[in-house]
């Protein structure tokens, strides 16, 4: 019997420590994010990038309901995004928008997620339809500007951008030379 009592303690201090550690996997996260995010670095280490992904990922996976799973989801959405890794990004970001709907940061994932799909992934389709959405949901956000932009230049080159703009910039010059011979000639 007295084994017995020894032997359970044991067992469980030995299958808690094979388990992963939150702090363990924190410390090694704050670690790369430290090496990877630091002034002094002058580029990214893809290396160690996929490592930091790995890590949030795990993270993830162990500690679902944790504080700091919330921001390793958006932080690895981003990176994926900025890594050109589309379909990743979209992933994170759908889970996080499913786990914080009410979080703020939520909207951002949805413009994130809009902006993925017209640049990286070039589902013009999909882009407009979550453009739409954001500038419905979050009409005051401080992106719905820049949704409507992103809808008004849609599937654009960079020079029709330009072209149109400068049509722009010349009726709005024809419009102000209008507006003064008028206002000289009532001075007159």
């Amino acid at each position: 019997m007295k084994a017995k009592t020894l032997l359970l303690p044991l067992l469980l201090s030995v299958l808690i420590s094979c388990g992963p550690s939150r702090t363990k996997e924190v410390d090694r996260i704050h670690t790369l994010e430290s090496r990877l995010f630091s002034p002094k670095a002058t580029s990214m280490d893809k290396e160690a990038a996929d490592s930091l992904l790995a890590l949030y990922s795990v993270f993830i996976k162990n500690f679902p309901a944790d504080s700091m799973t919330q921001k390793y989801i958006f932080k690895a959405g981003t990176m994926y995004m900025n890594s050109g890794n589309g379909k990743a990004a979209i992933e994170m970001f759908d889970l996080y928008r499913s786990g914080y709907p009410n979080d703020p940061r939520s909207a951002m994932c949805l413009f994130f997620t809009a902006y993925v799909y017209e640049n990286l992934l070039k589902n013009l389709d999909k882009a407009q339809e979550l453009y739409i959405l954001f500038i419905e949901k979050y009409p005051r956000n401080d992106f719905a500007d820049d949704a409507q932009m992103a809808l008004n230049n849609l599937g654009k080159t960079p020079d029709q951008m330009v072209k149109e703009f400068e049509q722009r910039r010349k009726a709005d010059s024809e419009k102000i030379a209008d507006s003064l011979k008028k206002a000289g000639k009532k001075k007159k």
